[in-house]
């Protein structure tokens, strides 16, 4: 235990030192949540156990035996045609000690038409995204889990194409007789095994610390997470839009702290039925338009259905007026058959 931690702080103080912000990163697809009950508590979150595999694909911590045998898939319909498609799994074998998962991510940006530099059209091109990640848990005393998952990544964009080798490292505490939970996770420390043109950059590092509350006598519960503290002022700063636009930001102290945090709450209506609510207030900033109303911009939502063999899930995130984006997802309990009676 004490050698995987020291080997762990190596790769994350190189990490640390070596990553950039958003926008100046590459990959940036990663940020992207991979599930539905994800998406619906914001889009970031390291703490919450929920009893789908998929949210094991964020934090690789979250892998335990309960998800043994478990299949999630989703389909992500984004603004502009792009769809994502995602596949995970966990098993846990007898007498083992170790969990095991896997995850296949896949952005599908459509055709698109290629010009030159004077804008003539010389045919189409089909950019595509994909991560390959597999993952392990273990457990540690009564209350710990870590984990580690290791991330193939790759990116075509006609002629230009690149690919990534990275890992996630969480460890989370559950208090499941006082409905408290709490995790860090380490993401995407890595580097790049072919640049687009022979340039390397930066993977999205991003440190995230998160908590968990579900309230004793009441049907609700609270996350709260911080994303990117690696750096205080994360705000993507575009000097040309931001004066274009009238634009300001991380000006302030405040405005820099409540970038970090994402915020969820979960309603629990019965054994089966649960809905999230979820505020990023990262996204929010950044992609307010001036001073203009910017409606439900960084709030999320979204509703979990649980049957015996079946779960199902829905989320819809928005991202600016008038443009947001929805998730559906399934989670499959393959080891106890999916049949008729559901």
């Amino acid at each position: 235990m004490r050698s995987l931690a020291i080997t762990l702080l190596i790769l994350f103080c190189f990490a640390a030192n070596s990553q950039t912000l958003g926008g100046n990163a590459v990959y940036n697809f990663l940020k992207l949540p991979a599930t539905a009950p994800l998406t619906a508590a914001g889009g970031v979150n390291v703490s919450w156990k929920a009893d789908d595999v998929g949210l094991a694909a964020n934090n690789p911590a979250l892998l335990d035996a309960g998800l043994n045998s478990q299949l999630h898939l989703s389909f992500t319909g984004l603004p502009g045609g792009i769809k994502a498609y995602s596949l995970t799994g966990a098993y846990h074998g007898e007498n083992k000690a170790t969990v095991l998962g896997g995850h296949i991510y896949f952005l599908d940006y459509g055709s698109i038409a290629q010009t030159d530099a004077a804008g003539n059209q010389s045919g189409t091109f089909h950019p595509v995204d994909f991560v390959v990640q597999a993952s392990a848990a273990r457990s540690y005393l009564e209350h710990w889990n870590y984990g580690v998952s290791v991330k193939l990544i790759g990116s075509s964009y006609g002629q230009y194409r690149s690919a990534a080798l990275a890992f996630d490292f969480g460890v989370h505490y559950t208090d499941s007789a006082h409905g408290f939970y709490a995790a860090l996770l380490a993401r995407n420390m890595g580097i790049q095994l072919k640049t687009y043109a022979g340039e390397g950059e930066d993977l999205p590092f991003d440190l995230q610390i998160g908590l968990t509350k579900r309230l004793a006598h009441a049907p609700f519960g609270f996350s709260l997470t911080a994303q990117q503290l690696q750096h205080f002022n994360i705000h993507y700063n575009d000097t040309l839009f931001n004066n274009e636009n009238e634009l300001h930001p991380g000006g302030k102290f405040l405005d820099k702290l409540f970038n970090h945090f994402v915020a969820a709450a979960h309603v629990y209506v019965g054994a089966n039925l649960e809905a999230t609510v979820g505020y990023n207030q990262l996204r929010r900033s950044e992609l307010n338009v001036g001073s203009s109303g910017n409606g439900l911009n960084g709030f999320s939502m979204g509703v979990r259905v649980r049957f015996s063999k079946l779960q199902v899930a829905y989320a819809r995130a928005n991202y600016q007026r008038n443009i947001s984006y929805n998730q559906l997802g399934v989670v499959l309990a393959l080891d106890q058959g999916v049949g008729k009676n559901l």
